[in-house]
């Protein structure tokens, strides 16, 4: 009998198996049974549900006694980095800027620094000792969206707050983890923004996309393919290419033949400034739309003249009726000589928001989680941070382009 059963649990599973992914012919479309239908109903939806820490910390006190609040740092600390510099820049004014203003009771706020090339090699030893060796209270940084992927697993067991100021990804907010906050609109309401543009540019007329295959590229372009599902227009041409590519002819000679009424680019800062130089190059006058990497300063360095009239999701520009933007632009062009994107501008926020948890509730690492949550919105530069349940800032995500070399809004 127990023989009869097992085989027949088997047969089953084998059933299941083949339907979901025949191997050699791809997968099987059939029809869902009602019992199915009820089963992909999500049990839990983490999207609406906030994450809370119900766990013990709140009743400790804070040191007295202090020389220095300790806050972690992980990112590039060198401000001629060619990806994160503009963040180190933007975390070290805000810092400085909160020390002048009398620090914490007193005491000075100290960036304590944690970087690696390889981050899921030894720079999650790294986080682990900002973590636990060195003290600090919270933890700010992480340049992209892997590295906010590291910092969260250290951090969901560390119990350690965590604000990552321009990773877009919403998958690590999704992990239902209270202690990481993300301060870029995800990738989900970029993308829909990003794809209704590319429609109404189109007119009905064939799309075609061109991504790169890093994590943030791939995730961002999955986002944006789900949005022109929902708009009924999918692109009729989708190619790729590797971060760094030495020439882009594949791609070019795709699109040359193809003859797009409108274009999605969507790759890193200065892969997508050398894939503009390439295309503009070869005389294709194609639209082009990209993701919010074209808000980037070295994207504008990298492409150039070709850099004019893209269209992509405008995260930040320095707006003249913003009296707060406005300044922080000015001070950070007049202390570093260049002007602020988008990352500084968010990093200048994420750091300052955390300051002021820190004033609000003490050297308590939870209490301080807690005000991070209970501060939204919080007035920052780059307009208010206001929390989703998971964590992520919603704020409206309008669009922006380049002219004259410059980030203006649509």
């Amino acid at each position: 009998m127990n023989r009869m059963l097992s085989f027949s649990v088997l047969a089953s599973l084998i059933a299941v198996g083949c339907a979901v992914d025949d191997r050699h012919g791809g997968p099987i479309e059939r029809s869902t049974t009602p019992l199915e239908t009820e089963a992909m109903i999500p049990f839990f939806d983490a999207r609406s549900h906030t994450a809370e820490y119900a766990g013990p910390g709140r009743e400790v006190p804070s040191p007295i006694d202090i020389e220095e609040v300790k806050i972690g740092w992980f990112g590039p600390s060198d401000p001629n980095d060619t990806e994160a510099g503009m963040m180190w820049c933007a975390a070290t004014l805000a810092i400085e800027e909160a020390n002048r203003k009398g620090g914490y009771d007193g005491s000075e706020f100290r960036l304590v620094t944690s970087w690696s090339e390889n981050p899921w090699g030894s720079g999650i030893r790294d986080v682990t000792r900002l973590a636990y060796d060195e003290g600090v209270w919270a933890i700010v940084g992480a340049p992209d969206g892997p590295s906010a992927h590291l910092v969260e697993q250290v951090v969901a067991k560390a119990r350690l707050a965590f604000i990552s100021p321009v990773a877009s990804d919403k998958t690590a907010n999704l992990a239902n983890v209270p202690w990481i906050f993300s301060c870029a609109p995800g990738d989900h309401l970029q993308a829909a923004a990003l794809a209704q543009a590319i429609v109404s540019c189109a007119e009905g007329r064939n799309i075609a996309a061109v991504s790169g295959t890093d994590h943030d590229s791939r995730l961002f372009t999955t986002e944006l393919l789900a949005a022109f599902n929902k708009l009924k227009l999918f692109p009729s041409l989708h190619v790729q290419f590797r971060p760094q590519c030495a020439d882009f002819e594949t791609q070019l000679q795709s699109i040359r033949q193809f003859q797009p009424a409108a274009l999605a680019l969507i790759a890193g800062a200065q892969d997508s400034g050398r894939f503009m130089r390439a295309l503009r190059g070869e005389g294709l006058t194609v639209p082009v739309f990209g993701g919010p990497a074209m808000g980037r300063r070295l994207f504008i360095e990298t492409a150039g003249q070709s850099a004019e009239g893209v269209v992509f999701p405008l995260l930040w520009h320095q707006s003249t009726t913003d009296e707060r933007s406005a300044e922080f632009a000015r001070r950070f062009q007049q202390q570093f000589g260049i002007y602020p994107d988008y990352t500084a501008a968010y990093t200048y926020d994420a750091m300052n928001l955390l300051i002021a948890a820190i004033r609000t509730a003490g050297l308590n690492r939870v209490l301080i989680r807690d005000a991070i949550r209970g501060l939204s919105p919080f007035p920052g530069v780059t307009g208010p941070i206001t929390w989703d349940p998971t964590g992520h800032n919603l704020h409206p995500v309008r669009l922006g382009t380049i002219r004259n070399g410059k980030v203006r809004g649509v």
